[in-house]
């Protein structure tokens, strides 16, 4: 059983860059690795892959390393992508359309079941042949097609309005591309990405050096 107590989000960060080392490694042929060997090609210390692995249990030989198949499924179970998840896109714009036609979604067991918009020259069309619907229907098509992630790209100034239908649904899951706060109750898990302040982050240090 994986250990329960709160985990870091920077620890589940890493451990998605380490099942991807894992899984080309597997690939490759190689049938051990070390944790000098997943740190260098992940950016971090061997301290700090042994204390993120640490958190779920035991694994791998002292000694001797991991075995990349294997400890790829373990952290695969970790992260809960030892199954399919439904996902449906909400805004059918530029952000929602090029959302649905990246490929890493389903490699990584996420499919795009569906998308949602209020553009009536959208709803009933299709794009990369994901049905569109009213966000109207939201409560219905969120059962009858088990949706349990949504994918919030839609304006910032109905963000909050979207959200709350979400919630109301029954979806628990939400990331956030509107540049804008959003408020959830505490049973759903929220994250935001904001496209802006990643670039703004990267000025900052980069204008230190200027």
């Amino acid at each position: 059983m994986f250990k329960k107590f709160k985990i870091p989000d920077a620890t589940i960060g890493r451990l998605t860059a380490y099942s991807r080392f894992l899984k080309e490694a597997d690939e490759k042929g190689i049938s051990t690795v070390s944790s000098q060997n997943i740190a260098e090609a992940t950016g971090v210390t061997p301290a700090q892959v042994r204390k993120d692995l640490a958190y779920f249990g035991e694994f791998g030989t002292r000694g001797v390393g991991y075995n990349p198949k294997e400890l790829y499924n373990y952290i695969m179970k970790i992260l809960g992508l030892d199954k399919k998840w439904n996902v449906a896109i909400f805004g059918a714009g530029n952000l929602g359309t090029a959302l649905s036609q990246y490929r890493g979604f389903l490699e990584r067991g996420f499919e795009i079941v569906c998308m949602f918009d209020t553009d009536p020259e959208k709803v009933g069309k299709k794009i990369n042949n994901i049905e569109i619907y009213h966000l109207d229907e939201l409560k219905e098509k969120a059962k009858e097609l088990n949706i349990e992630l949504a994918i919030v790209a839609v304006p910032a100034q109905v963000a909050q309005e979207v959200v709350n239908m979400i919630v109301e649904s029954g979806i628990r899951g939400i990331i956030n591309f509107a540049p804008v706060n959003i408020f959830v109750p505490d049973n759903i898990v929220l994250r935001r990405v904001d496209l802006a302040s990643q670039l703004e982050y990267l000025t900052y240090y980069l204008g230190e050096n200027r």
